[in-house]
């Protein structure tokens, strides 16, 4: 039950109704530009635009910076892929993106050094954006799909995750580099995505009473500055 509700490649599962959502809204950010709109998108790929495209109203043209990337999506029409670093992308100017789009990924850059890090480069090489990130203190964890994961003991996570597959993530049965792929995961909650991002406003994407993902939204209009 849970995997079909989290399960990106079905597009009537819960987890892609909610993107679906945050492609929506940042459609409505990309109508304070002409086309073509200029994203960045961290850690995206071609695919996850194919599979929006009916939604949007103006024509884009998207750059996916990923640490894995190359130009092998190239080809593409509006579509680049590129190899990069989110926590430094000297190779971009100043608002260089119309919008820098963020989905799922600032969680996995490091540690809070390195999440600072992307935030600033986020608000510095565009003009507004979208930074979506699952909350910490929704109960279950997005990567290992297990309830409250991410506050069990790390010597009990470590052991499980040598032991099982969990969620989404293949078990790894070497203790050291389980320890890494565990270590690698810092989610955040919403006070941090708000010091992260102080021109944004903090959107809560809900299930029921509950915060499942946290979303800072920025309009070209309400930036105060680059960071």
């Amino acid at each position: 039950m849970i995997p079909r509700a989290a399960d990106n490649t079905n597009p009537d599962s819960l987890a892609s109704r909610l993107r679906r959502k945050r492609v929506e809204l940042l459609c409505r950010l990309a109508e304070d530009f002409s086309d073509p709109v200029r994203v960045l998108d961290l850690g995206g790929h071609v695919g996850f635009w194919k599979q929006h495209v009916a939604l949007f109203g103006k024509r884009f043209h998207v750059t996916a910076l990923n640490l894995d990337g190359s130009a092998s999506s190239a080809a593409e029409p509006g579509f680049v892929q590129v190899r990069g670093d989110a926590r430094s992308m000297p190779q971009y100017a100043d608002q260089s993106f119309d919008l820098c789009f963020s989905n799922s990924v600032i969680e996995h850059v490091g540690t809070l050094y390195d999440q600072m890090a992307m935030a600033r480069e986020v608000r510095r090489v565009s003009k507004a954006y979208l930074v979506q990130t699952p909350n910490r203190y929704f109960p279950l964890e997005p990567h290992f799909l297990l309830p409250l994961w991410q506050f069990y003991p790390k010597a009990l996570r470590r052991m499980l995750y040598t032991r099982f597959t969990l969620g989404w993530m293949q078990r790894q049965p070497e203790p050291l580099l389980a320890l890494a792929e565990i270590e690698q995961v810092r989610l955040l909650n919403v006070g941090e995505m708000q010091r992260l991002f102080p021109d944004a406003e903090i959107r809560r994407e809900r299930i029921g009473p509950l915060t499942k993902s946290i979303i800072a939204v920025c309009r070209a209009a309400e930036r105060s500055g680059n960071a």
